[in-house]
């Protein structure tokens, strides 16, 4: 659940080691039995350490203990411990380390918005998008979903969600017309619609959409357009989304969103993690 394919480890080890460790090496340290430590310097909700096993392990070193994604941990505590020879865990110290304090740091900034959240109403979800560095989605999203956030789209192909980037192809189609449309064409499938003002938000309501996204709406807007939802035989998801981080979550869930959207923890500073690495 929490790893890569032994392809993607063997790429992000040849990314920092493309031909073997020369200072090891040269210093004639290579086979010195080797012990390496990881431990939190700060508190942090830990994340992609599972991963940091692996590229362990694939350098030739032998893993003996590691932390689960998702444990949240105190400043001195221990996150992994392996043993090997000095130059397999040089060659996996750093890919691993900053591996570990990147996704860890993710993972805390979702944690923070998923408890803001959590405090006002533990039914609702908090989301994190498909806007991750690209070539980094996977790791980005274990780190989230370790942090306890769900996906909001892992990708184009599974879901329909119409945007207003979308809907200026459609020569003014009008909401019911689309929303017919869409659930002719894809039956199983939820249709989402992205609006920008209560007025779209009330013509999605009206046309059945089965959830509304309201892009970076005031407060306010989202109350009334929840309101205006909750007056309906099939009330729609409502989704806040845009800008929404652990300051101002809480009061968008108050005001009546149903699912919390946000890209912010992919900005989050790395954790710090403190390796060790010693004679065995």
């Amino acid at each position: 659940m929490w790893t890569l394919p032994v392809t993607e480890i063997e790429r992000l080890i040849a990314e920092d080691v493309p031909a073997g460790d020369l200072t090891t090496e040269t210093l004639a340290i290579a086979d010195q039995p080797a012990r390496m430590t990881f431990k939190a310097r700060g508190a942090m909700t830990v994340a992609g350490v599972e991963v940091a096993a692996q590229i362990v392990r694939s350098c030739g070193a032998d893993v003996l203990s590691h932390l689960n994604s998702g444990a949240r941990r105190a400043a001195g505590d221990v996150l992994l411990i392996a043993e090997g020879r000095a130059v397999a865990l040089h060659k996996a110290w750093k890919a691993s380390q900053t591996l570990t304090e990147i996704l860890s740091g993710i993972a805390t900034a979702a944690r923070a918005v998923v408890d803001a959240v959590e405090t006002v109403n533990p039914d609702v979800r908090v989301a994190c998008t498909r806007k991750t560095f690209p070539g980094a989605r996977r790791l980005s999203q274990i780190a989230v979903r370790a942090g306890g956030a769900i996906l909001h789209r892992n990708g184009l192909s599974e879901t329909i969600l119409v945007f207003p980037e979308h809907r200026v192809f459609l020569a003014g189609e009008p909401f019911a017309a689309l929303a017919r449309r869409l659930k002719r064409a894809a039956p199983e499938k939820k249709i989402v619609i992205e609006v920008v003002s209560v007025d779209e938000a009330r013509k999605a309501i009206e046309a059945g959409f089965d959830a509304i996204q309201l892009e970076k709406f005031d407060l306010d807007d989202v109350g009334h357009v929840a309101a205006m939802a909750a007056k309906t035989e099939n009330p729609p998801l409502v989704i806040a989304a845009g800008g929404i981080n652990p300051d101002n979550a809480a009061a968008y869930v108050r005001a009546g969103a149903g699912l919390i959207v946000t890209s912010w923890p992919y900005t989050a500073r790395p954790a710090d993690v403190k390796v060790i690495l010693e004679v065995a």
